[in-house]
């Protein structure tokens, strides 16, 4: 994020940077899903190791469950090892979300806080809430932003119109993508997980005080993008093929995933490491009050700023002149 506050345009590039930032940030935290590798309190025998069909038996009925719940509410943690993937991430360092999350449709009240969100920038806001309905991201960026932007705090970031808008086949992919990706239920997680070839049992667990039993799989990245039917909506082919050079690139193996069920066959918490050369990005979600309201309610329009609109301003105020593409971090060298 870009450190200095300036008022005017330059003051709207800023704004429009640290946004850029954050919303990506944010995106990668709830696509991806992390582990501390210990489980929960006080793990302990099971009573017996249950079967491989037992194991499927269990993690698809969790999926059953999972899938007609429709809603939770959530708390995740998510840290990023500094170097090329904390900035590919948005930042490195810990960032926290909590709130409702629905899957069907896609509804999002969150709070993100962390010092991943703040590092670099000394007056980016200490805490974000994230809205998202019909494909249309919101975003309050807090009182200093809104100084910036005519009294206007909200963000509005409809990413496939930012995409359509650039003409951009291959972005607008990607954007839309992106939202699908934020998508990341705990039902389509445990869908993956069960093509885990490894898949087993590992023992009963206490996690905040319900008694559980522990599972955990890993999935190569292959296998992982073979099981992702949301990459194939975005994705051609040969894209999907591109997209695994890349990851391969970065030297990530696979994906270590953990979850622990609760006497209803609800998933109560679900953890996933993504080991990388410079370090692991962990992640871990738990989930509650399965079934809850989902419901968001857009900000005011009065309140609110048009990210595009903003770009499509700064455009016509900054012809000629290169440090908007620097300002807003998307030049080719960054």
């Amino acid at each position: 994020m870009t450190a200095v506050v300036v008022r005017g345009n330059r003051g709207r590039k800023r704004v429009a940077g640290a946004v850029l930032a954050t919303a990506l940030l944010c995106t990668g935290a709830v696509a991806c899903g992390g582990s501390d590798g210990e489980g929960g309190k006080g793990d302990k025998a099971a009573g017996g190791i249950q079967s491989p069909s037992q194991v499927t038996e269990v993690i698809t009925a969790a999926y059953k469950k999972t899938t007609a719940a429709k809603s939770a509410k959530v708390r995740m943690t998510m840290s990023t090892p500094p170097g090329k993937m904390g900035k590919a991430m948005g930042g490195a360092g810990e960032m926290k979300m909590s709130g409702v999350m629905g899957w069907d449709p896609t509804v999002m009240d969150m709070t993100v806080s962390g010092s991943a969100l703040t590092e670099g920038d000394p007056d980016a806001p200490e805490k974000i809430r994230m809205l998202m309905q019909d494909d249309v991201m919101y975003m309050d960026m807090g009182a200093a932003a809104a100084k910036d932007m005519d009294g206007k705090r909200w963000m509005k970031m409809d990413l496939g119109a930012i995409a359509e808008q650039s003409g951009d086949k291959k972005l607008m992919k990607q954007m839309t993508g992106s939202l699908d990706s934020m998508n990341q239920d705990p039902a389509r997680q445990l869908a993956m997980l069960l093509e885990s070839p490894n898949l087993k049992h590992v023992g009963s667990a206490d996690v905040d005080g319900a008694q559980t039993q522990r599972y955990k799989g890993r999935l190569t990245v292959k296998e992982m993008m073979e099981t992702n039917d949301a990459l194939d909506d975005v994705l051609s082919k040969s894209e999907k093929d591109q997209l695994f050079e890349n990851i391969e690139k970065t030297g990530i193996k696979g994906y270590d995933t953990e979850v622990w069920v609760n006497e209803d066959d609800y998933p109560v918490r679900m953890d996933i490491d993504i080991k990388t050369p410079e370090g692991t990005v962990k992640t871990s979600q738990t989930f509650s009050d399965y079934g809850t309201a989902a419901k968001v309610t857009a900000p005011p329009a009065g309140e609110t700023f048009d990210l595009m609109e903003m770009f499509k301003e700064l455009g016509k105020l900054g012809e000629g002149d290169t440090s908007d593409t620097d300002a807003l971090g998307l030049d080719s060298g960054t």
